[in-house]
């Protein structure tokens, strides 16, 4: 009798909780499922209904996408955010796990030191160090250049540290193995070392990619030329077209449409992702 009224309360304590779960989630969907409305009204409508015009189903239309590809380099913009992103994931990615598998599998002198140094790095606020960074892009000339973008931010302090202690799971003897095999460090590492470390590979490609797509101080400062903004640059520029009229529908359609590439991402990474951050609660 005592554990049919366990069960039963621990079964009233899961669905209070899953339902509790489940409004929170809709609670946080609310705003996206606004600006899902709002691409597909007119501008007119934008404010005038909290959600669709549900009396006037005939006043949605598609002329907010259609313009946005129209009449501004929307286009060029997305493509322009696919490219910085995608190739900052890459380097930043391989960098830092190239630094992570070294501090944790490698031991030379000075080993606290640039450890502590890094963790320093970390402490320093990125727009102390807006002003002379500026000023070493422009000696090296490339203003107005994705160079100015790419390259100041390749290695990552976070990135290295997360990779490290990730790495520290990986077994020497593994590793020995393999150099008795005649493997060389580079392959331990690609070979070894990456696939054991998947999750946490997962989820900083997720969170690299994001940082990079949402990005808008440095590039907006380093940016001079429209055809080589980002996404955030442009939908920025929607904000503010000429005479203080704003599109809020074209404005919502873009922001829709720079969404999307991150959601397809993240149902891509999902399982690392989670695992990566799972695995990383249980180390702490």
């Amino acid at each position: 009798m005592a554990q049919e009224n366990s069960a039963a309360r621990n079964s009233w304590t899961s669905l209070i909780v899953h339902l509790v779960l489940i409004a929170l989630a809709l609670l946080s969907m609310t705003p996206f499922c606004w600006l899902i409305c709002a691409a597909f009204k007119q501008s007119g409508d934008t404010f005038a209904y909290a959600f669709l015009p549900w009396n006037h189903l005939d006043h949605l239309t598609l002329s907010n996408f259609t313009d946005l590809f129209r009449e501004q380099p929307f286009f060029r913009w997305l493509l322009n955010s696919i490219f910085l992103a995608t190739t900052y994931t890459a380097v930043v990615v391989t960098l830092s796990s190239l630094g992570g598998f070294a501090l944790a599998k490698y031991r030379f002198h000075g080993q606290r030191i640039v450890m502590v140094l890094m963790l320093v790095t970390m402490l320093l606020p990125s727009q102390v160090l807006l002003g002379s960074m500026y000023q070493l892009m422009n000696r090296f000339g490339w203003i107005n250049s994705y160079w100015a973008i790419l390259i100041p931010s390749a290695v990552s302090v976070f990135g290295t540290f997360l990779f490290r202690q990730a790495m520290l799971t990986v077994p020497d003897e593994l590793l020995q193995c393999g150099r008795l095999d005649g493997c060389s460090e580079l392959r331990l590492w690609w070979d070894i070392s990456l696939p054991m470390v998947r999750p946490t590979i997962g989820a900083y490609t997720l969170m690299s990619f994001l940082a990079s797509w949402n990005a808008f101080l440095w590039p907006q400062i380093v940016l001079q030329d429209e055809t080589k903004y980002t996404l955030p640059l442009g939908l920025n520029n929607l904000a503010g077209l000429p005479e203080y009229h704003i599109e809020y529908g074209m404005l919502m359609a873009g922001t829709l449409v720079s969404v999307l590439p991150v959601i397809l991402l993240f149902f891509y990474v999902q399982k690392d992702f989670i695992s990566g951050l799972a695995s990383g609660a249980m180390k702490g």
